[in-house]
């Protein structure tokens, strides 16, 4: 239910209001023209030609998108195991302290690291997303708020089966999941 603003709020919204510029000029209604009185008469030649009507474009379907799998690409049981807290990661990373280069190398060393090793489950600690410049990427939280591009955009990406919020006793917020395939 929105409540009623009072009277400084009402200023105060007004001089907002006066300082706004739009972003495209919206051009002015065109003045009505008067119209003659309608005829039962129809003039063949004041009629638009008639043109065939275009049949919509066909759909297409979307490709998949490569990378990381949809949301449910995984089975029942894991997300069991999740919510429960029960994975047991087979590495932890932790890009708490590093510059975003730094955390992308770290990451990318970790993923390869992983898959070489045949692991199963990345605990990818980034620390809980925050505001920060997304222009220079500085600030606290810049790390979380890009992981998710950097795991889709990544070399390792199609081995990437799922990418998890962690339970808290791992993390919860401030972490990640990385589930890589068999």
């Amino acid at each position: 239910m929105a409540r009623r603003l009072d009277a400084d709020e009402k200023a105060l919204w007004g001089r907002v209001i006066a300082t706004v510029q739009p972003l495209h000029r919206v051009k002015p209604p065109a003045a009505e023209v008067q119209s003659p009185p309608p005829s039962n008469e129809i003039n063949p030649a004041k009629l638009p030609p008639r043109r065939a009507q275009a049949a919509p474009p066909p759909r297409v379907a979307s490709p998949k998108p490569s990378g990381i799998s949809p949301a449910h690409n995984l089975d029942g049981h894991w997300d069991r195991r999740i919510n429960k807290g029960a994975i047991i990661p087979d590495i932890s990373v932790d890009l708490h302290g590093t510059g975003l280069s730094g955390a992308y190398s770290r990451l990318d060393g970790a993923l390869e690291q992983a898959i070489a090793q045949n692991m199963r489950v990345i605990l990818l600690v980034t620390g809980k997303t925050r505001s920060h410049d997304r222009h220079s990427g500085q600030g606290r939280g810049a790390i979380a708020s890009v992981v998710r591009d950097w795991l889709a955009a990544s070399r390792h990406s199609s081995r990437i089966s799922a990418v998890r919020a962690a339970h808290p006793r791992h993390g919860g917020a401030g972490a990640l999941y990385i589930i890589l395939k068999r």
